[in-house]
Parts: structure tokens; C-alpha cells; sequence
């Protein structure tokens, strides 16, 4: 049997309402996959550089005590170092600038001074020579032959230290052209002088002009370009390292610093570390100002009373055998040179004789103030004592010249007794003397302020790296107490 099933009634309150009815909806037009738009995605950020990246952990780093001592820590090493090197560069050149001034520029300085004094002593001894006519001494011969040989060699070491391409690089090449033109036109002024041919006297004066104007200009021009690299050699080797004395100054600053602000935060008075990087600086500090004082003392004493004597001594040598040749040459021409001054007509060696003698006495007058003791005074003061007394002697020879007396004034110029020649040759030897004197007196101070730059680049950078070493080990010290 079936049954109808039966349904409880709903129960009693409001119905659940009604929602309308939606009507159906098209469906979308189908798209091409060439039509459909791509997604978007948000951009990217910029990518950060490492720099960046590494500034920003410094930063982060910072702000805790441990990486504030770190950065610390790394500054100090940084100032140190740097301290060390500027002042290891500075003095390496300053050691090497006065080591040139003692062994290098001044030797060619007075090898260039050498190199005229020869070739004027040999245009002396070469007129001297002509003089004696076939009487001519060996020891006349032997000079001149000398002179010539010592110019020579200085001209061939003067090249192997001239830097390449340098001006003294070519006056050096002249030289070495003009020495055998001149040496050749000497040997035939002295083969016709012998033979008695008059044309003798016109090859030696053409062999002194080539000398007066072409050779002992350009051999002056050589010293003088020497002088110069000596005078930038003391510049170089003199100033003081500022540089390196503002760094160990601030390196120092630093450090006190640091050491203070470790006593406040600890109050601890000494960090191992930090004072022996303090003392480290401050010793290559004391070294870098006293050495450097007592070198530059050295240097500037060597140049005071060493080069600026020497100069001097040299430039009265060369005025004494430029005069003496010219007082021979004046008896050789007889009046065949002649120069008008003003209103007046002299004898043209005679009156370049005058004008050396005069220079002579200004270089004398000069090298004996500036001689400083006993030794480099004598002989300056002999020397003026030879000059006075030469030039009452060339003065009546001069006399016996004009008055037509040839023979006496001959004898009275190159004789063996009484003669010019004496006083000349005392001049030489007393010059001689005093340039052994200063010399001796400069290679004593240079030296001294050489040896005071000795060991202080390296010793400079060993004690930086200790100072640095010293720096870290006292910061590291303190952030173990952090772990």
C-alpha cells in the first residue's frame, strides 16, 4: 500500500524573500590571442650599488658602540699609515736631492769651472810659448799639453753624466769640435813662429779668437747651466716635508682623541695599544723635524760657505789667466788690435787686460769675505798681495813696450826673474790653495746634512706600520670586552 508522504507545516513568521529573476546575459565575443592585453606587473625597484649597500651597514654599524670602535679603529690605522707613507716619499726625495748636491752636481759644477780654467790656461800657456819663440821652456810645453789633456777629460766625463737631449749635451758636443781646430791652429802658429815667418803671430791670434769668442762662452755657458741643476738640487733637498708634518700632527690629534674618549666611557687611563701607536707617531714626527733641521743646517752651511766660496774663487782664477793672456797677446799683436773708447784709441788687449785685472780684485775682494777662518783667508790675501804686485810690473812693462824697448818688455813679462809671470803663478797657486780649503769645507758640510737624512724614509714607514699595528690591536682590545 502506498502512502502519500506528509509534510510539516512551515513554521510560523515572516517568509524568506523572493529574489527577481535574471535574464540571461550574452556571452562575451571570443578575442584573437593577438588582441588580448598582457598583465601588468608592478615595476621594479632600481637595483643598489655595493657602494650604497655598504654605506648603509657603516650606518647601521655606527649606531652600536662595537662598530663605532671598529670605524674608529680603521681611521686611525688610515691616518697613521698615511702619515708613514707621505713622510717615507718626502724624505726619500730630500735624501736623494742632497746626495746629488754632494756627489753629482757640485763634482760637475767644478768640473765645468775646470774645463774653462784649462782651456784659458792653455790659451796662456800657448801665447807664453809663442813668446819664447824657439826658446820655448819644456815646462811651457808640458802645461799647455796638460791643460789640454785635463779639458779633454773633463769634457768626456761632463758628457757621461749630461742628461740627453740636454742644452749642456750640445755646448759639451761643441767643445769636443772647436778643442782640435784650436789645438791645430796653435801647432801651426808654432811651426811658422819657429821658421821666423811673421804669418806665425796671425794663426795664434785667429786661435785666440776662436778661443775668447767660441770656446771659453760656450765652456762658461756649461758652468753655468751647472751651477743651475746644483741650485735645484738645494731646492729640492732643502724646503721643509709640510706635507708629512700637518699628517703627523693630525695623526696625533686622532689619537689623543681616541685615548680620551676611551678614559670617559671606561675610565681607564691607558690603552696599551693606542700608546704605543702615540709614541710610534710621535717619534717618526721628532725624527721627520729634527733630522730634516739639522740636514737643511748642514746643507745650507755647505752652500754658504762652501759653493758660494767656490764660485767665487773660480770666477778670480778665470779672471787671472783671461788677463794673463791678454797681457802675453798684447806683446804678440804689437799694436795690431786696437779698440776706440770714447775719444780715445787703446790697445785692444791691453785694455781687456785692465778690465780682467779690475775683475780680478772684485772676485779677491768678495772670497775674502766670505772666508771663515784662517785657513781659506790666507791664501785669498796672498793672492791680493800677488795682484797689487803684478800690476806695478806689467805696468813698466808697458812702459819699455811704448817706448820702443820690445826686448824689455818681453823680459819683464815672461822673464825668469822680476816678470809678470811670478806674480801670475803666485795668483794661480794661492787660488789653488783656498779652492782645496772650500772645497774640503762644502764636502764636510754637505756630508753632515746628508747623514742626517740617513734610514729616515725606511725607518719612517716601519714605525707608521708598528703605529697602525699598535692602533688596531688597542681597538681590538676594547671590543672584546663586547663578546
Amino acid at each position: 500500500m502506498t502512502y502519500t508522504p506528509k509534510s510539516s507545516p512551515p513554521p510560523p513568521g515572516p517568509g524568506l524573500p523572493v529574489l527577481p529573476a535574471v535574464p540571461a546575459q550574452a556571452a562575451p565575443p571570443a578575442r584573437s590571442p593577438e588582441n588580448t592585453p598582457a598583465p601588468s606587473t608592478p615595476p621594479a625597484a632600481p637595483r643598489r650599488t655595493a657602494f650604497a649597500e655598504g654605506l648603509d651597514q657603516l650606518r647601521s654599524a655606527a649606531t652600536t658602540e662595537p662598530g663605532r670602535l671598529r670605524v674608529i679603529g680603521a681611521l686611525l690605522a688610515l691616518l697613521v699609515i698615511a702619515f708613514g707613507a707621505v713622510a717615507a716619499w718626502q724624505m726619500t726625495d730630500r735624501a736623494a736631492a742632497a746626495d746629488d748636491v754632494l756627489t753629482r752636481s757640485q763634482p760637475l759644477s767644478s768640473d765645468a769651472a775646470d774645463i774653462y780654467r784649462s782651456l784659458a790656461d792653455a790659451n796662456t800657456a800657448a801665447s807664453s810659448g809663442f813668446l819664447a819663440g824657439g826658446q820655448e821652456s819644456a815646462a811651457t810645453r808640458d802645461r799647455y799639453e796638460r791643460d789640454i789633456r785635463t779639458a779633454a777629460e773633463k769634457l768626456v766625463n761632463a758628457a757621461a753624466n749630461a742628461e740627453p737631449g740636454s742644452p749642456s749635451t750640445a755646448t759639451i758636443a761643441k767643445l769636443n769640435r772647436l778643442l782640435p781646430e784650436y789645438k791645430g791652429l796653435v801647432e801651426r802658429a808654432r811651426t811658422y813662429n819657429r821658421q821666423g815667418f811673421p804669418v806665425g803671430g796671425a794663426y795664434l791670434r785667429y786661435a785666440n779668437e776662436k778661443m775668447q769668442q767660441e770656446m771659453l762662452p760656450a765652456a762658461e755657458d756649461l758652468y753655468k747651466k751647472e751651477n743651475q741643476r746644483l741650485s735645484a738640487d738645494y731646492a729640492d733637498a732643502t724646503p721643509y716635508p709640510w706635507a708629512a708634518i700637518a699628517l703627523g700632527v693630525a695623526a696625533l690629534a686622532a689619537l689623543a682623541w681616541a685615548q680620551h674618549r676611551n678614559y670617559r666611557r671606561t675610565n681607564r687611563v691607558l690603552n696599551h695599544g693606542l700608546v704605543a701607536a702615540t709614541a710610534t707617531a710621535t717619534v717618526v714626527l721628532l725624527w721627520l723635524v729634527v733630522g730634516h733641521t739639522v740636514a737643511r743646517a748642514g746643507l745650507d752651511d755647505s752652500y754658504d760657505h762652501g759653493v758660494r766660496s767656490l764660485n767665487v774663487l773660480h770666477d778670480a782664477r778665470i779672471a787671472s789667466l783671461k788677463a794673463r793672456g791678454n797681457e802675453n797677446l798684447t806683446l804678440v799683436a804689437r799694436g795690431a788690435e786696437t779698440k776706440k773708447v770714447g775719444e780715445r784709441t787703446y790697445d785692444a788687449y791691453d785694455y781687456d787686460f785692465g778690465t780682467e785685472i779690475k775683475a780680478l780684485a772684485a772676485h779677491l775682494s768678495a772670497a775674502e769675505k766670505l772666508a771663515d777662518d784662517n785657513s781659506g783667508e790666507r791664501p785669498v790675501t796672498a793672492a791680493v798681495g800677488n795682484m797689487t804686485e803684478w800690476k806695478k810690473r806689467h805696468t813698466a812693462a808697458r812702459e819699455q813696450d811704448e817706448n820702443g824697448n820690445y826686448q824689455q818688455a818681453l823680459d819683464r813679462v815672461i822673464g825668469t826673474k822680476g816678470a809678470t809671470g811670478e806674480c801670475f803663478d803666485s795668483v794661480d797657486e794661492n787660488l789653488r790653495t783656498a779652492l782645496a780649503h772650500e772645497e774640503t769645507e762644502f764636502r764636510r758640510a754637505a756630508g753632515d746634512g746628508r747623514d742626517a737624512l740617513t734610514g729616515m724614509p725606511a725607518g719612517a714607514a716601519v714605525l707608521a706600520v708598528l703605529g697602525a699595528a699598535g692602533a688596531v690591536l688597542g681597538i681590538g682590545r676594547r671590543l672584546s670586552e663586547y663578546r
